[in-house]
């Protein structure tokens, strides 16, 4: 068994790919609140401009259109995007990766699946809308994969599955805003931060530093530490462990240190 630890900086640099890469829609993460009574929009975009076509008639006419009102919706973006200019990880050919949103005034959440291109037509997934029940029952499209990251190959680096580690967490956090979003308050670490009154809840680790660690067999575990950055502060622990040959992994996100210090929010 051969263990590497990972520069934070590097974890850092991929993290910011991702918030760069997998950015909803303006129109679509807040979208406006309109009446049958309300003149369509001006557009002030081509992205602008497709919505229009979603515009008017009644909520079940226009189930696509982006709305605050808990009805899911399919997003114009390609979360797939992500796995652009990325070392060591690829979209499987002949997969795409779409998203679902869900809107209830100012929270909001998402729901994420990797299916066959043939599976991924407009009609195809709208179909799924109208299975579709509220915040906890989101559409699942036909043809849907049960784990996105099976649509997931790579070079099986050890580098690799730390990128998909951080992978997972981004997809599963994308569309959700508000009080729904969980991971997007997480900051990597690779040392306690300087907080008094730190309350275990398990053995404090001797190292924080990222790592990675390779067995003879072919499977991989994946270790880091972050910092939830908004009240109640902690120090979290995710491990992820990788089958051989496999991207789709068992992980645990769990906190093992809450801080008493203040209720207020950690800077970033």
């Amino acid at each position: 068994m051969s263990t590497q630890r990972v520069p934070l900086e590097a974890l850092q640099k991929i993290r910011q790919h991702f918030k760069t890469a997998l950015l909803v829609p303006a129109s679509e993460d807040h979208p406006e609140m309109y009446t049958e009574r309300d003149e369509p929009p001006k557009p002030e975009s081509l992205e602008g401009l497709g919505s229009l076509f979603h515009f008017g008639g009644s909520l079940e006419e226009a189930i696509q259109m982006p709305n605050r009102q808990g009805q899911w919706f399919i997003s114009a973006a390609n979360p797939g995007t992500a796995l652009m200019k990325l070392p060591g990880l690829k979209l499987k050919p002949e997969f795409r990766v779409i998203s679902y949103l869900y809107r209830m005034g100012d929270d909001g959440t998402g729901a994420t699946w990797a299916l066959p291109e043939a599976f991924s037509t407009t009609s195809h997934l709208e179909k799924a809308l109208l299975a579709a029940g509220g915040r906890d029952a989101p559409p699942k499209p036909e043809g849907a994969l049960a784990d996105f990251m099976d649509a997931i190959d790579g070079d099986h680096s050890p580098m690799s599955f730390v990128i998909a580690s951080l992978l997972l967490r981004e997809l599963l956090e994308f569309g959700k805003i508000g009080r729904i979003a969980v991971w997007s308050h997480h900051r990597l670490i690779n040392a306690l931060p300087s907080l008094p009154k730190w309350q275990w809840r398990s053995e404090a680790p001797k190292d924080y530093s990222p790592k990675v660690r390779a067995f003879p067999d072919g499977r991989v575990a994946v270790e880091f530490f972050t910092c939830r950055t908004v009240a109640p502060i902690a120090v979290f622990q995710h491990v992820d462990q990788y089958l051989a040959g496999e991207y789709r992994a068992k992980h645990l996100d769990r906190a093992i240190a809450v801080s008493q210090a203040t209720n207020g929010a950690l800077k970033h």
